[in-house]
């Protein structure tokens, strides 16, 4: 049976010369439609060997099925999904969403050519870094900045111009892990600089850096720890202090400080996450955070100091390796400018105007959504729910704030089933489970998702 189902398989020849064949080549790629096809009768000839069919389709179907992977190698895998989790910096998602004056400034750095590298007023070379290191300096008082693509890059390019080949001292309980399974002393490791930590897991003291001082030290170092937090019997050294020991000793002093927080949260402070400006002004020489994250702006590492530091990373040749293109420089510019009035930022960046949402609106959000879903499906506990929701991206990792989602429990199929279903959807659906419900969290759902939200989940239960 297996061999007679074998022979039946239609020539590749015979698949060519058929007519929705044409009209398949008329709309992709011969090349790609016939290594689709490939693939389709090699699946075929698969599933006849291990007894999963017991028939052999027709050429319309076997053309038809060649078709969808057709349009499955050809569709971008980076997509828009909805981001139903309530995670507003969700680094699988993405981080941050851009303000729009963000997004226009990228589209017209893409469409038309800009002076990136040129000097409007002498008519000659200018420099990449100039059009976010003034705006840089007007808003954090530095005497200097740079920009380059993440904030691990600028941990790195600071470390291997600071103290290749020398100690940076660092406290034992600030040795994170961030994203991606990358850790700080792997960081310091591939620098050149020396990793000498000091102090203990849960405190330490500026006596345990001064008394790890030699000859042979070349910079103290303090991390932000944004993704945890230790509390009770702890303690941990102030920037301030480490950057009195670090004048005293004629040593650079460098605070990795993780998000990027320009706008305070909360009463009037960064509830534990480190103001960018009022850290800056303890005397640091260099300060380093992300671009992507609290700030709401592109992906980058931002590095503020003292001149002199940054001229020698400047002049580091892993420097060009590090540094961002036009788009992100664009987007980066553009989102700084906001931060003239304070105002303007928290109304048109969406990561702030995110974390500071009014309850009340989200309530009616989800209330306008859930009665949507229930005029248009069956089969299907739907209600408003009070929850959590959360900054996210290694940011205030302590913090929740009071929101309101849609919360879905499906009757026909199981709550896993729907969740399953919904990041199926040409337009994804991400949300997270809940006591056997699917929550879908208002904070971080836009007002353009709804439309598809509501057919999302209607397509989704039809399955």
């Amino acid at each position: 049976m297996t061999n007679e189902l074998l022979r039946k398989i239609p020539k590749v020849d015979d698949i060519l010369k058929h007519k929705d064949w044409k009209r398949l080549v008329g709309e992709y790629s011969e090349d790609t439609a016939k290594d689709a096809l490939r693939e389709c009768l090699d699946e075929l000839r698969l599933d006849i060997k291990e007894g999963r069919t017991a028939s052999v389709p027709l050429i319309s179907d076997i053309i038809g099925a060649a078709q969808k992977r057709v349009a499955l190698i050809t569709a971008p895998r980076l997509k828009r999904v909805i981001n139903g989790t309530g995670i507003i910096i969700h680094t699988n998602l993405g981080r941050s969403l851009l303000a729009q004056k963000a997004i226009d400034a990228i589209v017209g750095a893409a469409s038309h050519y800009t002076n990136l590298e040129y000097d409007l007023k002498k008519g000659t070379r200018g420099d990449r870094y100039e059009h976010c290191t003034y705006i840089l300096k007007r808003l954090t008082g530095a005497e200097s900045a740079l920009v380059v693509n993440n904030n691990a890059g600028a941990a790195f390019l600071i470390l291997n111009t600071l103290a290749e080949g020398k100690e940076a001292i660092i406290s034992r309980g600030e040795l994170v892990e961030i994203g991606g399974s990358f850790r700080i002393p792997d960081v310091m490791k591939k620098s050149g600089a020396i990793l000498r930590e000091v102090g203990t897991t849960n405190r330490t003291y500026i006596e345990d850096y001064e008394r790890a001082i030699t000859e042979n030290t070349g910079l103290l170092m303090k991390v932000h720890t944004s993704n945890f937090r230790i509390r009770g019997f702890a303690h941990e050294v102030d920037v301030g202090e480490i950057t009195t020991l670090g004048r005293k000793h004629n040593i650079p002093t460098y605070y990795d400080a993780g998000s990027g927080l320009f706008y305070p949260i909360g009463d009037g402070d960064g509830l534990d996450e480190p103001l960018v400006k009022r850290e800056l002004v303890k005397g640091l020489d260099v300060i380093s955070f992300s671009g992507d994250k609290l700030l709401g702006a592109p992906q980058a590492g931002i590095i503020l100091g003292e001149k002199q530091c940054i001229d020698m990373m400047r002049k580091n040749p892993m420097t060009r390796a590090l540094r961002p293109d036009r788009f992100t420089l664009a987007g980066l510019e553009s989102t700084l400018l906001l931060y003239l009035d304070m105002e303007d930022a928290r109304r048109e960046i969406p990561t702030l105007s995110m974390i500071f949402q009014d309850e009340g609106l989200l309530k009616r959000k989800a209330q306008r959504i859930a009665a949507a879903v229930r005029k248009r499906c069956g089969n299907l506990s739907v209600s408003v729910a009070a929850v959590h929701s959360e900054v996210g991206g290694g940011s205030l990792p302590d913090v929740v704030i009071p929101s309101f989602a849609v919360a879905l429990k499906p009757e026909a199929i199981s709550v896993e089933r729907l969740e399953e279903r919904l990041r199926s959807l040409d337009v994804p659906i991400i949300g997270r489970i809940e006591r056997e419900r699917l929550i879908i969290d208002m904070r971080t759902i836009l007002r353009n998702d709804e439309p598809f939200l509501v057919s999302g989940i209607e397509i989704a239960l039809k399955g």
